[in-house]
């Protein structure tokens, strides 16, 4: 069973950034694509960016130009440069792999901004 393993969430000021990492427990076939996604409290989880197995990008509008996200094929990794970061971009952030076979999700982890 594939594993995703979060990283780099934590307590940050506005303003300031974050660099999140997800990486799969092994090499993972027929990636179709990877992925951010957030769980505010209270409300739906929602996506925050993909990339493709061919590096196409996709962002939510509320972060474009913030947030920027990129993959290492080889580690089948997924990372998030959160920059420029907002009290409302608190959450619970899930890193999401998709396969022809299915669909994995990692625990998540705790990004809070607050001054």
């Amino acid at each position: 069973q594939v594993q995703l393993a979060e990283s780099g969430g934590g307590l940050v000021q506005p303003g300031g950034s974050l660099r999140l990492s997800c990486t799969a427990s092994r090499t993972v076939a027929s990636v179709v694509r990877m992925g951010w996604y957030r769980q505010a409290p209270g409300k739906q989880r929602e996506v925050v960016a993909v990339i493709t197995s061919s590096g196409t990008t996709s962002y939510a509008d509320s972060v474009k130009g913030r947030f920027t996200i990129a993959r290492d094929n080889a580690k089948n990794a997924v990372y998030l440069q959160m920059n420029s970061l907002k009290p409302e971009d608190t959450a619970v952030y899930y890193c999401n792999l998709v396969t022809l076979r299915g669909n994995l999700w990692g625990q998540g982890t705790q990004v809070t901004v607050s001054s």
